[in-house]
């Protein structure tokens, strides 16, 4: 009762999309909170940044400004990390947040710098995809 207190009243929202009673729709993945899911997803998101920056700054022209874009990036996605903690537990949130920044890192190495690509690695990746979802849906 105390965390209800603290926290606010629950969120009341139907399970499912859709114009009518009745018809089917798409599973609402963020029904309850979904400001702490924003905040959970930007941190995911931010977490991409800082390897970018580590990169980056691993030539000698971009080493300071490597250097600024990691250290902001981590800065952002912490305190976003933060607050998302705030409402949703602490193993969901770090597995998400890693999840995004693990995957999207991924992408990014594959698409921008170069990164081998190759069919174990992408399955790799979408089996992370998918644990993040699957902790998300049984939260």
């Amino acid at each position: 009762m105390e965390r209800a207190a603290v926290l606010g009243p629950p969120l009341v929202s139907s399970p499912r999309v859709g114009s009518g009673a009745g018809r089917g729709g798409a599973l609402i993945l963020f029904k309850e909170r979904p400001m702490s899911w924003t905040y959970l997803i930007l941190a995911g998101l931010c977490e991409i940044g800082w390897p970018i920056g580590l990169k980056l700054a691993q030539g000698a022209d971009q080493r300071v400004s490597g250097i600024v874009i990691a250290i902001v990036a981590i800065t952002l996605s912490g305190a976003l990390l933060w607050l998302a903690q705030k409402e949703i537990s602490l193993g969901t949130a770090y597995a998400v947040w890693t999840g995004i920044g693990a995957a999207g890192t991924f992408l990014v190495g594959i698409w921008f710098f170069g990164d081998a690509a190759s069919v174990g690695r992408y399955l790799g990746a979408t089996l992370v995809i998918a644990g993040v979802i699957t902790l998300k849906l049984a939260h």
